[in-house]
């Protein structure tokens, strides 16, 4: 799927989420709020960073849609920089590892990504009213250093 097409998609699941159609289930993946972060040495600067997985699942039109995303943010003084990944896996893959959903990964463009934080927003929203249409689950993420990073 290309990322016009996805789009369009999102657009119409929204709309029908709207409407009361859809259900989704929501799992966050995080180190945003961990002590313990790693660091990298960019350009003469050390960056801090926290990543965060989101996986947007629902039955959409007789299929399971899944949509995961991850978001890299260094962060160093006042700079910030952010990297951002869109994966379409199959259902049968949930797992939060860019090695295992790389082969999935969708072509991202400033549309794309801000037609998925809309969707984000608007479906945290739902999470806030305790509408019943969103289940939402957030874990933190562990922080594991590697050497190739």
């Amino acid at each position: 799927m290309k990322a016009a097409e996805l789009v369009r998609t999102l657009t119409e699941m929204q709309k029908e989420t709207e409407e009361g159609k859809l259900h989704w289930r929501m799992e966050v993946q995080t180190t945003e709020g961990k002590e313990e972060k790693y660091t990298v040495k960019e350009q003469g600067k050390e960056w801090t960073v926290d990543e965060c997985y989101v996986a947007y699942r629902c039955q959409y039109r007789g299929k399971e849609f899944n949509l995961i995303t991850y978001e890299m943010i260094k962060t160093s003084g006042q700079d910030m920089r952010t990297m951002n990944y869109v994966f379409l896996p199959p259902s049968g893959i949930g797992v939060f590892s860019l090695h295992a959903l790389m082969d999935y990964s969708l072509e991202a463009n400033a549309v794309l990504i801000a037609k998925i934080r809309s969707l984000w927003e608007f479906l945290m929203g739902l999470v806030k009213k305790e509408s019943g249409q969103v289940d939402f689950r957030i874990r933190e993420a562990s922080v594991s250093v590697e050497d190739d990073r």
